[in-house]
């Protein structure tokens, strides 16, 4: 936290690692309280675990007691699949695997597998029961952990912690202070495109050089081809909340990604392939370019 005296707690969860910096040493009866949050996230959305909800229901399909976050998460997949003309899609958790992206990490690509394009006659969800008529994998990428961001930023405010920042490898939520943040560059993670000063909000990343792996395989895919995507190579998005900003820095991977976050008036930077350096209208950002 910017001006010191932060206390820094890192744990591993959801495949990558995090860091919460707080004012004086988080309680065990609140780590503990963390750690329930993100136990159950896991438990229910990883397409990793095969213990999971998601899992269940691609092995079976059927109908099961909606998740708590599900409503949330999936009414904003609705508008990203809106905004990106199908582009992002919450049933390609089926068409990662096939490029190698599985719960084995396998890395074995067989092969381009679109995603059920007409996903919401597939997939549907209330307050009470999420379901599928058909075996798929549900995969919460696009926003899943910016949404579990929020989930952990919430049990820390309920414990009157006045101040704090969630860093979950590129996802980033900061409460009561200022955080100058900076974008790494995709080709060089020695430097930086700029810096963002982020107060009381989320700074959400993406890039395609972090699981990466084959002849240009990496995990943003075009869920409508399959394909992985090819003209843009990082975005960084600020939102008042990091589900979002992560679902902002997906969107912003494909055509209407623009539209999507001038809607829920989210600023973003982005880079393409060839190296330029595209913003958002009054885009706060400091860019060395």
């Amino acid at each position: 936290m910017s001006g010191g005296g932060a206390v820094r707690w890192e744990f591993p969860a959801i495949g990558t690692r995090w860091c919460i910096d707080t004012p004086t040493p988080a309680p065990d009866d609140l780590r503990a309280r963390i750690a329930d949050v993100v136990t159950r996230f896991d438990r229910e959305w990883s397409r990793f675990r095969g213990d999971s909800v998601v899992s269940a229901l691609a092995r079976t399909g059927g109908a099961v007691a909606a998740p708590a976050d599900a409503e949330a998460m999936l009414e904003l997949y609705a508008a990203l699949s809106d905004a990106t003309a199908g582009a992002v899609n919450p049933l390609v958790g089926d068409a990662l695997a096939a490029r190698g992206y599985d719960a084995a990490y396998s890395l074995v690509d067989t092969g381009a597998r679109p995603a059920p394009a007409a996903w919401r006659d597939t997939l549907s969800w209330s307050g009470d029961l999420l379901a599928l008529r058909s075996p798929v994998m549900i995969d919460v990428g696009a926003l899943g952990k910016g949404r579990l961001v929020d989930r952990v930023a919430d049990v820390l405010a309920s414990a009157s912690i006045p101040a704090f920042v969630v860093d979950a490898s590129g996802d980033m939520l900061v409460r009561g202070g200022t955080e100058r943040i900076g974008l790494e560059h995709p080709y060089d993670p020695t430097r930086a495109i700029g810096v963002w000063e982020v107060a009381d909000a989320a700074l959400c990343a993406s890039a395609v050089n972090r699981r990466r792996w084959g002849d240009g395989l990496h995990h943003v895919l075009d869920a409508r081809t399959g394909e992985p995507v090819r003209t843009i190579v990082a975005t960084w998005a600020v939102a008042p909340d990091a589900m979002t900003a992560d679902a902002a820095a997906t969107a912003l991977f494909f055509g209407g990604g623009e539209a999507f976050a001038a809607a829920h008036e989210v600023a973003w930077v982005r880079m393409t392939t060839d190296g330029r350096v595209e913003w958002s209208p009054g885009c706060a950002a400091e860019l060395f370019t």
